[in-house]
């Protein structure tokens, strides 16, 4: 071998340690980018405290003090983590991100032991407007879906002047209560056992011993595309050792299915509903197309319902907890909402 020879081969083999090295560093920086992320994605929703109405509402918080609100409201049986991903992506944009537990959910407690444990939609959308009051918020955009959504839509019917916008995923959702005994296609009201199921006292007995187990097969049902862990799982699952939750959601599936009366601090709210308000604020309908309690519609069945601009999105891969499945386009669509809202505040 010659010197030029032994020169290349040398530069050669440098060249390739240098390579190997640098696709190394690359790997375990891979690594470690992937292992932050995870580490964030699992990461707990620090809360803090609020007397708000007849409660002390747990909530997240994200985002600058001064930037305009959004609400973001979750399911059942699903807690604040649903938005994990979606909070920090607004708080990123200048937004005020506020993620509260729903009442009988993580760290929400009634302040008054005799107050009636209340499930039904008016109390749900009275909460909304409480913690608004509290935390001294005029309007904000109000996002949501299953339990959440049906409160933002209830507290923008009630008072449209404090909604600058609505993101409700599977569209209107204000119960008509009194049609509660007009069933649904036969595949929709499969999925719905669990309901009727919460009508029966044996129903209480289940979701008191097994309210954790009780949610894993919703997840699982509502979500079939969706792989969640179950560290995942066990984070939102701690929500539901509430001591109202199982009174909470009786209530609510009692009520709506026409089983259980209201309480009286709710009789106006839910003589105003039983009209099916029309919804006034600009809005965001979202569905997706891999639900599997409510098929994904085009949104046209329930359009008189808004009479605000309004957009109909369908978001594909996604189910029924559609913020933790697809945060991107539930952000965009808050985001959206939030950017082009008429603030006056």
């Amino acid at each position: 071998m010659n010197p030029l020879q032994r020169r290349r081969l040398l530069l050669g083999a440098a060249a390739g340690a240098a390579a190997g090295l640098s696709l190394d560093s690359l790997a375990l920086a891979a690594a470690a980018s992937s292992s932050a992320a995870a580490a964030r994605r699992l990461a707990g929703m620090p809360t803090r405290q609020v007397e708000a109405g007849v409660l002390d509402v747990g909530y997240h918080q994200a985002g600058p003090e001064n930037g305009h609100p959004v609400i973001l409201l979750h399911g059942f049986p699903y807690d604040i983590h649903s938005y994990a991903e979606v909070a920090p992506r607004l708080a990123a944009q200048g937004y005020r991100v506020i993620v509260p537990y729903l009442r009988g959910h993580g760290s929400t407690r009634f302040l008054d032991p005799a107050t009636p444990r209340a499930g039904q939609q008016a109390a749900l959308g009275q909460d909304v407007i409480d913690l608004m009051d509290a935390l001294h918020i005029p309007e904000a955009v109000l996002a949501g879906y299953d339990w959440g959504g049906r409160a933002a839509c209830v507290a923008a019917a009630m008072k449209p002047t404090r909604c600058v916008g609505l993101v409700a995923v599977n569209g209107y959702l204000i119960q008509d209560i009194g049609r509660a005994a007009t069933p649904a296609p036969a595949p929709v009201e499969a999925g719905l056992w669990y309901q009727y199921y919460f009508l029966t006292e044996r129903g209480r007995a289940g979701l008191t011993a097994n309210r954790a187990a009780i949610a894993r097969v919703l997840w699982k049902h509502n979500s079939p595309a969706w792989r969640f862990d179950d560290a995942s799982f066990a984070r939102a699952a701690r929500a539901f050792d509430n001591p109202d939750y199982v009174d909470v959601v009786l209530h609510a599936y009692r009520h709506r299915l026409g089983q259980a009366a209201g309480y009286p601090d709710y009789e106006e709210t839910e003589a105003l509903l039983a009209a099916q308000p029309v919804i006034k604020s600009p809005a965001i309908t979202l569905d997706g197309l891999a639900d599997g309690l409510l098929p994904a519609t085009d949104g046209r069945a329930d359009a008189a319902r808004f009479s605000g601009p309004r957009q109909h999105r369908q978001i594909p891969g996604a189910g029924h907890n559609l913020p933790q499945e697809a945060p991107r386009a539930f952000a965009d669509a808050v985001a959206a909402l939030a950017r082009g809202g008429k603030w006056r505040t």
